[in-house]
């Protein structure tokens, strides 16, 4: 039997720089943490409003102390009673009456204690005392040496959650609580302590569940021996484990299993997998239903649901360099992927309900895989379930993150420890396809300077090429591992570089950092794992979460990028620079503020969907991209598609066109440009292509038409005639081609020098169910149509963004909304929004700066 203890827990600080009116006792929530817990109390501003994440750095030094009353009642002679914590954030001591029952160092591990001994006396207290994370990682860093990291935070000396410690997209809070269930458990005789079901299919289409079972025994009276039962879909498979054992192996074969795909390749289809322990004189299985509480009935019971399906991973060499191909099912996949974060910094605000939301988002932008990214967590099993259900695959890294890790106790133990449980935790989800052993650790130790500052000192190579790799191969031998991201899986040559693009998976931050995105198109990676482009979240996030540093709107600052509040919620090194830098060849830079937010999310936009493009029109070559990053953990300027308030940035509606069934792209190919015509469906792609020249304006120049016939799963690159991509202007002239229902439009020159029209819309609305219909109609070529319809109701959508038009073609977009919307806003900046008015906004500012005759400024036009 288990009890939850969530209810009537207090908390309050013990040691540290605590503010006098905060000495005190607050009401805790389990799960929780001190943050919550507090903000709840309203004894702290919210942390991701303006500027309060600096004000609350005293957090980081402070001790504190849950405690709640603890009743037990008797155990009978037989029973076991034992109290479980699933997770502690992070450095603790769990104590009854004042008796340490144990002590903990590892937000990534749970923790069990025999408490039957305490069962003498029902009333008792318990008490879980938090130690500051920093001072904790400070002091091991003083006794195993320094170790060098992407931030002067010590993240890599306590087995924490790296990004607690704040990251280039996050907060720096350093949490502490404890963040999962605590419950109180009563067996006899013996429990399942782990139960790990390895998957299979065989090649005649039988599948295959291996279950490897560990039993706890009581140690209470004489030790029995028991029968371990295993079901799924109408098949069974039954073991007695003799008295004095602990472990048994069962083998569950199901004739033609019903196979589980990935996202867009076939169904999800899953299995209810229930595994029972009883006595070894109990009765039938099909009573057990009924005898839960009987003293025949289970002992212990596990459930999960699984599906059939095999994994591998291709890193042979080829003629290229090394492959970085994922099978499933014995089918080859492009990865189209994004990084995944903790989906709020304050983790235990995250429900099932919100993942799912994510997740949905996720396979509305034509994704298939998301990767749990090395600085966060072990996702939950609720965001695993979530996977399942919705095929979407997941790559789990190993929770090491851009530094060297010590590889001496007690860092070593930690790492080993959590690694086999969350293994054995993951196992039955068939959405997990790849363990991967850390984030840009190995590349870090490569190019990042680490070795002098080391001089000799651990730094986790042996995390990443042995112990990892030892653990999946004997907990998850169904999975494929990799060492690192990015790596090159042929790193015993010494030629080869751990982010070669030819060799294995490879990350491309040199766009972003230093070059422009058109560089993306000069490398042609086996697989990237990371790239990516910032852009501010949406203008209500920005609104309703950043103001001004006297607390007005941001927009009415003077300088409001510079804004110290702002930069707050902008934490990449230079990013508002590299922001600029990067718009400026393509949208040029806007003065404005509210132009500026807008220039800047639709060059993240371009510059990822640029990327996706190019990646999508190398496969086989390339096999998969994963972007930085789907989502957000609070309010801030970053790489996410999707803010933290779950609105969806101009980003993700590229993601959704780039990464579609079928896509159209121009490539250049042997010098030369070409369509590239992309298949990722099961039905053949036959039609004829019509490629036209036209001016800006419509009228026609050149066309042509090409016949087309890709296969399933391919991509056939077309030579274009030359006269199709030779503009006499390449300044008022575009190129448009048409497949079905795909069409892609093609500039021969960045915005900054098209000559387009910034009125060259007409739009009428109408009332629909549910909101209202948008109705446009272009004149001219319109580029990237987006409606941002959060500026006129925060919980408004629009089915889609980023439309371009060219002359005389037309769209609706449907905008839901529960609100009564005045119909010329909606139509007009600064909620329609296009490329093309970025035009008339360059046209202002130099209006606004030209000279007047007599060599004064002329007045500001207003905006």
């Amino acid at each position: 039997m288990s009890h939850p203890i969530h209810d009537g827990w207090t908390v309050r600080p013990t040691a540290g720089p605590v503010p006098e009116r905060l000495l005190r006792t607050f009401p805790a929530q389990v799960p929780g943490s001190v943050h919550t817990d507090l903000l709840a109390a309203g004894a702290i501003g919210d942390p991701y409003l303006d500027a309060n994440e600096q004000a609350l750095t005293w957090m980081h030094d402070v001790d504190w102390r849950y405690e709640r009353a603890l009743t037990l009642e008797p155990a009978a002679d037989d029973e076991r009673v034992d109290l479980a914590f699933d997770g502690l954030d992070t450095v603790a001591t769990v104590a009854v009456d004042g008796m340490v029952l144990g002590r903990t160092a590892n937000m990534h591990r749970s923790f069990r204690f025999d408490v039957r001994h305490l069962t003498d006396r029902a009333a008792r207290r318990l008490t879980v005392d938090l130690r500051s994370a920093t001072a904790y990682a400070l002091e091991l860093r003083d006794r195993l040496g320094g170790r060098p990291s992407a931030y002067p935070t010590p993240f890599n000396f306590v087995r924490k959650m790296a990004s607690s410690f704040g990251w280039d997209w996050g907060p720096d809070l350093r949490t502490a609580g404890i963040w999962k269930p605590v419950r109180v458990e009563r067996w006899r005789v013996a429990r399942l302590a782990q139960v790990r079901p390895l998957v299979t299919v065989g090649p005649d289409g039988t599948g295959r569940v291996e279950l490897h079972v560990t039993l706890e025994r009581s140690g209470l009276g004489t030790a029995q021996p028991v029968d371990v039962t295993a079901q799924v879909l109408g098949r069974r498979a039954q073991v007695r484990v003799a008295a004095d054992e602990t472990s048994a192996l069962l083998v569950v074969e199901v004739p033609e299993a019903p196979l589980w795909w990935p996202a867009g390749y076939g169904a999800q289809p899953l299995a209810d997998l229930v595994v029972h322990v009883t006595r070894a004189d109990a009765r039938d299985l099909a009573h057990l239903a009924h005898l839960a509480d009987a003293a025949d009935g289970p002992l212990d019971t596990w459930t999960r649901r699984i599906g059939f399906r095999t994994v591998e991973l291709d890193t042979s060499d080829d003629t290229v360099g090394t492959a970085f191909v994922l099978r499933v099912n014995g089918r080859p996949v492009f990865v189209k992927g994004a990084n995944w974060i903790p989906d709020d910094h304050l983790l235990t605000r995250i429900t099932p309900q919100r993942l799912a939301r994510r997740l949905d988002q996720a396979l509305g932008a034509n994704l298939n895989l998301l990767r749990v990214w090395g600085g966060g967590v072990f996702e939950s099993d609720d965001f695993y379930r979530a996977a399942d259900e919705r095929g979407l695959l997941v790559w789990q890294d190993f929770l090491l993150a851009c530094a060297a890790y010590p590889e001496e106790s007690p860092i070593l133990e930690e790492i080993e420890a959590e690694a086999r449980e969350n293994v054995v935790r993951l196992a039955s989800h068939p959405s997990l396809v790849i363990w991967n052993g850390g984030n840009e650790n190995v590349w870090g130790h490569e190019d990042w300077g680490w070795k002098a500052e080391l001089d000799g000192r651990t730094w986790g190579a042996r995390y990443a090429h042995q112990l990892f790799r030892d653990v999946v191969a004997e907990l998850d031998p169904t999975r494929p591992y990799t060492d690192n991201s990015p790596y090159s899986p042929r790193r015993d040559a010494a030629d080869v570089h751990p982010n070669d693009p030819d060799h294995g998976t490879h990350h491309q931050w040199e766009v972003w950092n230093r070059v422009d995105y058109t560089a993306y198109r000069g490398e042609v990676p086996r697989f990237c794992s990371e790239f990516g482009f910032q852009g501010p979240p949406t203008w209500r996030t920005l609104h309703d979460w950043v103001h001004a540093v006297d607390g007005a709107p941001l927009e009415t600052a003077a300088e409001p990028k510079d804004d110290p509040v702002f930069l707050v919620h902008q934490k990449a090194e230079d990013g508002n620079g590299k922001l600029d830098r990067g718009m400026a060849p393509h949208l040029g830079v806007p003065d404005d503020f509210t132009d500026w937010t807008w220039a800047a999310q639709l060059n993240q936009a371009r510059a990822v969907a640029h990327a996706v493009e190019h990646y999508r029109s190398w496969w086989p070559r390339t096999a998969g991209a994963i972007v930085w990053q789907l989502n957000d953990c609070w309010p801030v300027t970053s790489w996410a598609a999707v803010d933290s308030q779950e609105r969806l940035k101009p980003l993700w509606f590229a993601l959704r066109r780039a990464n579609a069934p079928r896509l159209l792209t121009l490539v250049e190919r042997d010098g030369a440009p070409a369509l590239a015509v992309v298949n990722d469906t099961d039905e053949q792609w036959t039609g004829t292509a019509a490629v036209r020249r036209e001016s800006l304006a419509g009228n026609r120049l050149a066309t042509t038409s090409l016949v087309v016939d890709v296969p399933a799963r391919a991509v056939a690159v077309l030579p274009l005639p030359v006269d199709l991509v030779t503009p006499v202007d390449p300044r008022a002239e575009a190129l448009v081609v048409t497949l079905d229902e795909v069409r892609t439009v093609h500039t021969f020159v960045e915005d900054v020098d098209l000559a387009l029209d910034p009125d060259a819309l007409e739009a009428t609305v109408t009332p629909v169910d549910g909101g209202l219909r948008v109705d446009l109609v272009a004149s001219s070529l319109v580029r990237d149509i987006t409606l941002l319809v959060d500026r006129l109701d925060p919980g408004a959508r629009v089915d889609d963004a980023l439309v371009t038009l060219p002359a005389g073609a037309t769209v609706s977009l449907v905008v839901t909304t529960d609100r009564s919307l005045d119909p010329a806003a909606l139509t007009s900046a600064p909620v329609l929004r296009t490329a093309n008015d970025l035009l008339a906004v360059r046209q202002r500012s130099v209006m606004d700066t030209t000279p007047a005759p007599d060599g004064t400024p002329e007045p500001a036009v207003t905006r």
